[in-house]
């Protein structure tokens, strides 16, 4: 019984000292994967490039009950302390001929949580110096901030485009005062972002103005004004299927596919945006179109879907090899 006794007690020194240094050998975790994903649209190569995740107030969501924003946001898991998880995206477009960029990202515009694009553009296989041309769906710092930094074109042999009522809205210096004066502001605050973003563009003169029915590089412009009043979107018809870049007319893949006549507090002409929205997203979900959404969970780039023509589903593609 003695000898048996010392033999249990072994066991358990033996047994705590594995388990200690078990406890010390921690396997250290390993970074996120670089933000890029191509996808292949029949003849042209669509890569998806992550700028970073923003979080959004639930409060932002106009004209519906904050409880059933919330109970929206809690059926897609989407309820979080720290607001509405929101992507950030932007599209590189390789036709074989071009290669396009759709919205360049917010670069240091809103903080260090943003500004990914250029990065993960590299990583993807790309160089800044291929991209020829800029898409850009409208003038918000997430969108345009991205294509310069600290005076110097991220993008040195691109030329920049964006529809003339975008610009006139955001670059005609009469416009501050025609807006009420709580809103002149960050009206201006948001210029001045745009006027250096676009700086270093119109020096060489890089930046340039289209209008409805114009096509360049094969993409078709589309109005989709009500999120600011030049917002357009990008049609691209391509082997087999069509992809449509349309920019901001959705922010959440939650409550403005359950509610899409919720609008949000960054629309400026609230109105239009929803019939915008209610429009486009009857009309994606009848025809089948290939989205490609800024907003939209990484790599936003999926189908609208409608059983009944009311509410809309967001379904994302499957990952391809």
């Amino acid at each position: 019984m003695k000898h048996l006794y010392s033999i249990l007690i072994a066991l358990t020194l033996n047994s705590a000292t594995i388990t200690t240094h078990a406890a010390e050998s921690t396997i250290p975790q390993q970074k996120q994967v670089s933000g890029y994903y191509q996808y292949q649209a029949g003849d042209v190569q669509i890569t998806a490039l992550f700028d970073g995740t923003n979080f959004m107030s639930p409060s932002l969501f106009k004209d519906i009950p904050q409880q059933q924003v919330h109970e929206i946001l809690k059926k897609y898991y989407a309820d979080q302390e720290k607001g509405v998880q929101t992507s950030v995206n932007a599209f590189l477009v390789n036709t074989g001929k071009s290669l396009v960029l759709v919205d360049s990202g917010a670069a240091s515009c809103f903080g260090a949580h943003l500004g990914s694009v250029l990065t993960n553009l590299k990583a993807s296989g790309y160089q800044p110096e291929q991209v020829d041309t800029i898409l850009l769906t409208h003038l918000h710092p997430d969108h345009v901030c991205g294509i310069s930094k600290d005076g110097v074109a991220n993008f040195p042999n691109a030329i920049v485009y964006v529809s003339d009522d975008e610009a006139k809205y955001w670059l005609d210096p009469k416009q501050a005062a025609k807006l009420p004066k709580d809103k002149q502001a960050n009206y201006s605050g948001t210029v001045e972002k745009i006027k250096q973003a676009i700086a270093p563009y119109q020096t060489k003169q890089g930046f340039k103005t289209y209008k409805l029915g114009d096509d360049i590089q094969g993409f078709k412009v589309i109005n989709t004004a009500g999120h600011t009043p030049g917002h357009f979107s990008y049609a691209l018809k391509t082997k087999g299927e069509n992809v449509v870049f349309i920019g901001d007319i959705v922010h959440s893949h939650t409550v403005q596919f359950d509610k899409p006549e919720t609008a949000i507090e960054y629309d400026i002409d609230p109105k239009k945006a929803v019939q915008t929205r209610l429009k486009q997203f009857a009309n994606f979900a009848k025809n089948g179109q290939t989205i490609a959404a800024p907003h939209l969970p990484f790599p936003g780039i999926g189908h609208i879907y409608s059983q009944d023509g009311k509410s809309y589903q967001w379904m994302p593609i499957h990952f391809k090899d």
